[in-house]
């Protein structure tokens, strides 16, 4: 059989309406997809990801053949296994005599630069078409950001929602007289407040399969493969989608913020690694949340401070990680250099809320996004990590990370290594935002009362001590200035105090 195309389908392009499978006609195009070691090892990936990915890319070819689609698959453990997306794609186009490869472009710069080069290394003409999953473009993107020295999400969110006409009411202005409720998204979790118990889909025989592949193949990588309880195909991910909006959803918004070691998941809708593989649409979960508010089944701070996430955080990170690459992640605003803490791999440390937040990351490849910016970055600021070792650790562990999410979030908003690019200051505080914001304290080896001493939470002293470290780079933030002027208030020997217990805190790191 003569074929028109062979049309390739990556990991995280499990969309029906995909770009590169829009026009495809079953009978004239065929379809290759591929498990393939040098993307599941390039960094050591949690082995729920993995089998997550590889799980959804099995239903997925099998949903393509069921449309009556030729779909050639090639498995990890194939012993004709290439390895690579290009050997992959340069062995099926020779099987097959494909005269052209058409795929939609990759959201990671480092496939889409080696992608842009196979027509000229596999000989034949090879078709890249824009994703437009995104509801922003890069171009639209970067038109955006010309000329600007800042680049505030705020206000790029605001201009996504007059784009997509999202909450605004009947004269084209924001629901509620306001585009931001974040004010009112930081409540403690009250005592005796019930969290809903979230359900799990079924494991099938794929699933099953693909637990086992990853159990033999990634024996020594971090993390807990089971329980699995992620969703693998688009009915799976909808009724996910529906389950948060209906049990979830109403209290997200209030308590957003929160953490609980005995409720990682609170209120949080766990649908990022479904958006990012394309399991789901974001404008499909934003009407949602949308259509929940307007028929009065939750308050506008919930809808609007969920839809901010996709429409603000998520379009925006993206749309910087291609305006700023290739050369993003190669900044170090702050000249932190110190190597990534054993803990962090085996979440084994006397700091209760870091024991939690990375034990959590470890069994369900999740942690919602406070425990990931203001405990786990956070400290990972103070202690001044190398930020490549940090950005390696964040795309390994997460379900949902892929480098066009990770890299901005990490190496921009918890790090500040880009020198202020992203984030208008240094999300860093002391062990009182992590007292207030979660239950973690109690019980805790530290006192997070104290500042110096051997039982000082660490969070207390390093926080001054960051702040003292780069004064000369910092001290001109105008976010900065009461907490200077704070630190300016302490006595001389106050602050050799609070130093002296950081640099114990640093030279002791891996027995913290």
């Amino acid at each position: 059989m003569t074929i028109a195309s062979l049309r390739l389908v990556l990991g995280d392009q499990l969309s029906p309406a995909l770009s590169s499978l829009r026009d495809a006609d079953p009978a004239h195009d065929q379809i290759l997809m591929a498990e393939v070691m040098q993307e599941a090892s390039y960094v050591p990936h949690h082995p729920q990801k993995i089998a997550f990915i590889f799980a959804a890319m099995r239903h997925f070819a099998e949903d393509l053949r069921s449309r009556g689609f030729t779909v050639h698959y090639t498995r990890l453990d194939d012993p004709a296994n290439s390895g690579s997306l290009f050997g992959e794609a340069q062995r099926f186009v020779t099987l097959l005599q494909a005269p052209r490869l058409v795929l939609t472009e990759p959201a990671e710069w480092r496939l889409d630069h080696a992608m842009r080069r196979w027509g000229d290394e596999i000989n034949l003409p090879v078709e890249v078409r824009q994703d437009d999953r995104f509801l922003c473009s890069r171009a639209a993107f970067a038109r955006w950001a010309e000329g600007k020295r800042q680049l505030r999400m705020e206000f790029f969110y605001r201009a996504m929602r007059r784009r997509h006409q999202v909450l605004l009411d009947a004269a084209g202005e924001p629901e509620g007289g306001q585009w931001n409720f974040d004010a009112e998204n930081r409540k403690a979790l009250p005592k005796g407040l019930v969290i809903p118990e979230r359900p799990a889909p079924d494991l099938d025989a794929i699933t099953r399969n693909v637990l086992d592949l990853v159990r033999t193949r990634f024996p020594h990588h971090y993390g807990q493969l089971e329980p699995f309880r992620w969703a693998v195909t688009r009915a799976e991910a909808e009724a996910a989608l529906d389950w948060f909006i209906a049990h979830a959803l109403p209290d997200f918004g209030d308590y957003q913020d929160a953490m609980a070691t005995e409720e990682p998941l609170l209120f949080h809708s766990v649908l990022s690694p479904y958006i990012n593989v394309g399991l789901l649409d974001p404008l499909q979960v934003i009407r949602a949340a949308e259509t929940a508010y307007r028929q009065g089944r939750v308050k506008l701070n919930a809808a609007e401070g969920f839809i901010r996430q996709i429409l603000g955080w998520r379009e925006y990170v993206h749309g910087l990680y291609w305006l700023e690459m290739p050369g993003y992640g190669e900044s170090n605003a702050l000249d932190a250099e110190r190597p990534l803490p054993e803990f962090f791999w085996t979440g084994e440390t006397g700091m209760n809320c870091l024991r939690h937040a990375i034990g959590d990351t470890l069994r369900q490849a999740y942690a919602h996004h406070i425990q990931r910016l203001m405990v786990i970055g956070n400290f990972a600021l103070l202690a001044e990590l190398a930020p490549k070792q940090v950005q390696a650790w964040y795309l390994a562990v997460y379900a949902d990370a892929f480098e066009w999410v990770e890299l901005p979030n990490t190496h921009g908003m918890a790090l500040f290594a880009d020198g202020g690019r992203m984030a208008s200051k240094p999300y860093a505080s002391s062990g009182k935002y992590i007292q207030r914001q979660s239950d973690y304290c109690r019980g805790c080896t530290y006192d997070v009362a104290q500042s110096t001493g051997p039982r000082a939470c660490p969070f207390n002293a390093l926080y001054w001590d960051f702040l003292a470290r780069n004064q000369g780079k910092l001290a001109g933030n105008p976010r900065l200035a009461m907490p200077y002027r704070n630190w300016a208030r302490f006595s001389a020997e106050r602050q050799a105090d609070l130093r002296a217990r950081a640099a114990q805190c640093l030279n002791k790191i891996d027995r913290l």
